[in-house]
């Protein structure tokens, strides 16, 4: 402590030159520094209730300024159809007005399906996965109808994003009955995964994966198919009539 105490007094007697310089280097060391402002989600998918609160689903701003997640699923979107014939069957998605001009050989932009999306939600990509799957093929009423009996955390998300995408396809995408929408496709990506240590007892550790994912929706107009899953499943009498035509048309090789 002694020692330390002498060090400093002697950097106290030292030339003023010296303490020019430190003076100078103390003002440079003074000036604030330049703060980074950022006006929210850029992406414009997270909701505040997605990302901002703390009973969101979403990673906090602080935690994920510089990373919004995947964008290419939104840029589907954007996609702009040629105009079709006079005679041709008007695009789904589109009001009264627009199948007017169809008539008038005007161009219209419309989208036979509605893209959407929620990134970097905290809960596993594995757990989602069954959320996700099901609710594949149901009408958005069924499946909000459906997800209200889940009792899973991951079932708020998606239940919420669907949501959004229903709004969306109305407001932006001139589809006219909000009832008349099925979800075409729904999956779910690996999101960030935050590592950290869990201690446990004479001093040892373990390691605790914190888990994000992205949840994928894709809505269309019109009724859904039958049998969403392509071939469609067969029921007990065609699997035993296929497995004994299999049977009977085996061969032995190398026989007459």
């Amino acid at each position: 402590m002694h020692k330390v105490i002498r060090q400093m007094t002697q950097l106290s007697l030292q030339t003023p030159a010296c303490t020019s310089m430190t003076s100078n280097l103390a003002k440079l060391l003074a000036v604030a520094p330049t703060t980074i402002t950022h006006n929210g989600d850029n992406c414009g998918v997270h909701t505040s209730s997605a990302s901002g609160t703390a009973g969101g689903g979403g990673l906090c701003a602080k935690w994920n300024k510089h990373n919004y997640g995947p964008r290419r699923w939104l840029e589907y979107n954007k996609t702009v159809h040629p105009p079709q014939e006079v005679d041709e069957e008007p695009r789904k998605a589109v009001n009264q007005l627009h199948v007017i001009l169809f008539k008038l050989f005007l161009y219209a932009f419309d989208l036979q399906y509605v893209c959407h999306m929620r990134s970097n939600i905290k809960y596993s990509p594995d757990k989602m996965w069954y959320i996700a799957a099901f609710v594949r093929g149901m009408t958005v009423d069924e499946a909000l109808k459906q997800l209200n009996f889940v009792l899973k955390k991951g079932a708020t998300d998606v239940k919420e994003t669907i949501l959004e995408a229903q709004q969306m396809a109305v407001e932006r995408h001139n589809v006219e009955y909000k009832s008349n929408l099925w979800i075409a496709e729904s999956f779910v990506g690996k999101g960030r995964v935050f590592k950290g240590l869990r201690r446990h007892a004479r001093g040892r550790f373990g390691r605790v994966e914190y888990k994000h994912c992205h949840y994928f929706l894709r809505l269309e107009e019109g009724e859904p198919p039958q049998q969403y899953y392509v071939p469609e499943p067969q029921t007990p009498q065609q699997q035993y009539e296929s497995w004994l035509q299999q049977m009977r048309s085996r061969k032995v090789i190398n026989s007459l």
